[in-house]
């Protein structure tokens, strides 16, 4: 078996060896697999604080399999307490800092022979994703799972809804929201995070399971030590990241994705993910499987009365891919060594919430592409969060230049098509999530929400954001103006801003975009970070 650390000159690896046995290893464990323990522990996201005492596990199982485990941290942000302020606009950022920062570490140490990586939030685990694929060592995923909540999800948002009216206090909302959010544990509705925790089963880069057992359970610890043992097996088999992820897998990634109406912010994600792979994946795709993939499962925000457990309890990510079996590549390699379809042979029930290829809540996926006038490089509407049946909503623009502008507005109209831009990659710069404005909608009214932008995967209502190109780069949602027609046609996949181009030209010449003070980090992020249509990724 390779030891990457004997691959050393001599002088340098007795060098390397003296520093790690100064840190507490024993020099006798130095010659097996090094695995490095990748933690995005912190004491502040509640999905990350069961990450510690996880990482323990993890390296037990390692010890037990014949490795030497070795754990270092990095940074993780909390999209819950960053929302609806300036901090948000670090929170996208934060994913390609923390794939460099897993990066710098383990090449510049160049010691380890795998990985095992601990994370459980909304731009880590894709950022973990990145960097297992950009290394390219033998990899798998670790999320801490969601807690349990102990009231439905139309109780929780209830709750907030009656502060937002002034209705209750403080102290009564956190109490309301300590019933949702019982303990340290991933928010149980499908966020990013949850989305993500899925797709890290689907794509094939984490084992069954693995993105909705519940915290702090036994099924969770015991899933935990079976990673680290399989990390050592991966590196005795030699099967890496690059082997698993395929144009294949991100299409079953897809399909989960359209299946179980998740996040929009994965959109972003798996485009970046597939960047570090050279794997050739764009909008068109998801518009094409969204097309053939039908939605079979329903759980906040796409259903008040469900959450994420209640997946688990139906059988989990593996279940959702059971159902999709037909329209899945079964035949392709994943962490556990074997393919797709071996490892679907082990789901023996399915749960009534996970719904049947033949009978499905809707006969396309969750999500959808639109293009249009308005969006010519795309944008992206979560079609299962919409109560009713409604495809085509028509409205007069009114327009805002950031969130806080739209926040403090009022007198909204029913007829009122909200417009907030210069939120996108650039012009934010760090393309905040907007979930405080649709919150915003739901109390105050008007017809939709438009936004270069981004929506928190617990996003609900009539919003379609990450309109490219955004409105610093001179996109066409920069110059509409109060009073425009606009139409959002869910049949036709189109956005339409209905100004003729004549009109729209003479708005151009006058075009400057909006400046928005930001910190040396933010303007380096925004003079390098591409559009939302290519994963907001960070480019030369």
């Amino acid at each position: 078996m390779i030891n990457r650390l004997n691959q050393l000159p001599p002088f340098q690896r007795a060098i390397a060896k003296a520093h790690l046995c100064s840190a507490g290893a024993r020099y006798e464990d130095l010659d097996r697999p090094i695995v490095a323990v990748v933690n995005t522990w912190n004491e502040i996201v509640p999905g990350h604080a069961p990450l510690r005492e996880l990482a323990e596990h993890v390296k037990r199982g390692i010890i037990q399999a014949g490795g030497t485990p070795l754990e270092f941290n990095t940074i993780a942000i909390c999209d819950g307490i960053t929302q609806g302020h300036c901090g948000m606009n670090y929170v996208l950022p934060s994913r390609e800092l923390i794939a460099d920062s897993v990066e710098t570490m383990i090449l510049s140490h160049d010691i380890f022979d795998g990985m095992v990586l601990l994370g459980s939030c909304d731009k880590i685990v894709p950022a973990l994703m990145m960097a297992a694929a950009r290394i390219n060592l033998p990899s798998i995923l670790v999320s801490a799972g969601p807690n349990v909540p102990e009231i439905k999800p139309r109780d929780s948002k209830a709750a907030r809804q009656s502060f937002l009216r002034g209705e209750i206090d403080e102290k009564t909302l956190v109490a309301e929201t300590l019933k949702y959010y019982p303990g340290p544990g991933i928010c149980p509705y499908l966020g990013t995070a949850n989305t993500m925790g899925m797709l890290t089963e689907a794509i094939g880069l984490a084992l069954p399971g693995n993105g909705l057992v519940p915290a702090q359970s036994s099924l969770r610890f015991s899933l935990a030590e079976e990673s680290g043992i399989q990390v050592v097996k991966l590196i005795k088999t030699g099967i890496f990241p690059k082997q698993i992820l395929s144009k294949e897998s991100f299409e079953n990634a897809i399909k989960v994705l359209l299946a179980i109406g998740g996040s929009l912010n994965a959109v972003l994600h798996l485009l970046a993910l597939a960047k570090e792979v050279e794997v050739d994946l764009t909008l068109e795709d998801f518009d094409r499987l969204s097309r053939v993939t039908p939605f079979l499962t329903a759980v906040v925000p796409n259903d008040q009365d469900y959450t994420v457990v209640d997946i688990h309890r139906a059988g989990g990510t593996p279940a959702v891919m059971k159902r999709l079996e037909p329209l899945l590549h079964t035949e392709i390699i994943t962490v556990t060594g074997q393919t797709v379809r071996d490892n679907l042979l082990q789901v023996k029930e399915i749960g009534e919430l996970i719904h049947s290829l033949e009978s499905p809540l809707q006969p396309e996926g969750g999500l959808v592409v639109l293009y249009g006038s308005l969006a010519p490089d795309g944008a992206l509407l979560k079609r299962s969060a919409i109560s009713g049946t409604e495809s085509r909503i028509e409205g007069v623009a009114r327009v805002f230049n950031s969130e806080e502008e739209c926040l403090a507005a009022d007198n909204v109209s029913p007829e009122e098509i909200l417009v907030v831009r210069y939120e996108g990659p650039a012009g934010g710069p760090g393309m905040r999530e907007l979930h405080r404005v649709t919150e915003f909608l739901q109390v105050h009214g008007g017809k939709a929400i438009l936004t270069d932008g981004r929506f928190s995967g617990a996003s609900g209502g009539i919003s379609a954001g990450y309109i490219s190109p955004e409105a610093y780069a001179g996109g066409p949602i920069a110059l509409v103006q109060n009073g425009d027609r606009l139409i959002i046609d869910l049949e036709n996949r189109l956005l339409d801003l209905m100004v003729t181009p004549e009109e729209l030209a003479v708005r151009r010449g006058g075009f400057v975009p909006v400046q928005k003070k930001a910190s040396p980090l933010l303007q380096r992020y925004a003079r390098r970070v591409s559009s939302a249509n290519l994963g907001a990724i960070v480019i030369d």
